[in-house]
């Protein structure tokens, strides 16, 4: 049996009443039991067409310790120090990244004093790549799991809890503690997605929400039947 098909039945499946009901409310029901080719179809396309309009930045420890992880939250915050210029003036996906892969030098460069001041001598790698990412929350943003494009910092053995943002729209200048990212920020999120990739990562109502979690459990499905 394929990953859609395997996806689809437990999608089919599923015991949360809650999730069945909502659906069955909102006239979703025939998404959620959809055949395996428009279900499937239909998560790829918004994760995709999700993904090919952000640039997200991920940092990987070297370990879990307390002090791997207070250097990568040193090296976190020197790398926007230091492409914070360059990404807020940028206004389109392409000019940010013609920006982070003209200035991987200097990002490896960074990373690599901030790690030396602090008395270490981890090796440190860098790379404009594609990476998968799991569902993370920004404030009340939230991008579905899967692969997006990411400049990518690895300090050492990067086995470590792992830091995410996003460079494009540069939404890692925002404080994602907050509950609420400022309209400003999401109007660049907005320009960028389409209406519906932009309903679902703000998650809205309750159909949004139903329609977000197909999405989650095929990425996240689809990734486990490839690992």
């Amino acid at each position: 049996m394929n990953i859609r098909m395997k996806f689809l039945n437990k999608l089919a499946n599923l015991t949360n009443k809650r999730l069945l009901i909502a659906a069955l409310a909102c006239g979703l029901a025939t998404t959620v039991i959809a055949g395996a080719t428009g279900t499937a179809a239909y998560a790829e396309d918004v994760q995709s067409g999700i993904a090919d309009n952000v640039i997200r930045f991920h940092i990987r420890a070297n370990s879990d310790s307390d002090a791997d992880q207070a250097l990568k939250m040193l090296v976190k915050n020197a790398v926007i120090d230091a492409l914070h210029d360059g990404l807020a003036a940028s206004t389109s996906l392409d000019e940010t990244r013609a920006y982070i892969a003209e200035n991987l030098e200097t990002v490896k460069l960074t990373a690599e004093e901030v790690i030396a001041q602090n008395g270490y001598s981890y090796p440190v790698s860098v790379c404009l790549c594609h990476d998968y990412f799991p569902t993370k929350i920004y404030g009340d943003v939230t991008l579905p799991p899967g692969i997006y494009e990411a400049l990518r910092v690895d300090i050492g053995a990067a086995v470590g809890h792992n830091w995410w943002c996003v460079m494009f729209p540069p939404l890692c200048f925002v404080d994602v503690t907050e509950a609420q990212i400022p309209d400003s920020d999401k109007q660049q999120l907005k320009n960028v997605l389409t209406d519906e990739g932009y309903s679902l990562v703000t998650r809205q109502s309750t159909p949004v929400k139903i329609k977000f979690k197909i999405v989650e459990l095929w990425e996240e499905w689809f990734n486990q039947g490839k690992s």
